[in-house]
């Protein structure tokens, strides 16, 4: 999926849900993580259901996410 957000807009995005995440600071980090991948995965259904984006976009944007959480090193 094409990135919609310039550099500013993204840092906003991410100190908010950094800000949000703390106040969940009583689960357990592998719980908000399924929680999220839960979340994530029903989101990109219901765009690629409405036609927001394409299964290839889906794949593209996962990917990027592959590299960004484990490193291009280690694919």
């Amino acid at each position: 999926m094409p990135d919609r957000f310039g550099t500013a807009t993204a840092a906003v995005l991410e100190q908010c849900i950094d800000d949000f995440i703390e106040t969940l600071d009583h689960h357990p980090g592998s719980v908000i993580a399924m929680a999220l991948r839960i979340h994530l995965a029903a989101l990109l259904r219901a765009m690629l259901d409405d036609q927001i984006c394409s299964r290839d976009e889906i794949r593209e944007f996962l990917a990027a996410l592959e590299q960004e959480a484990i490193g291009a090193a280690d694919l």
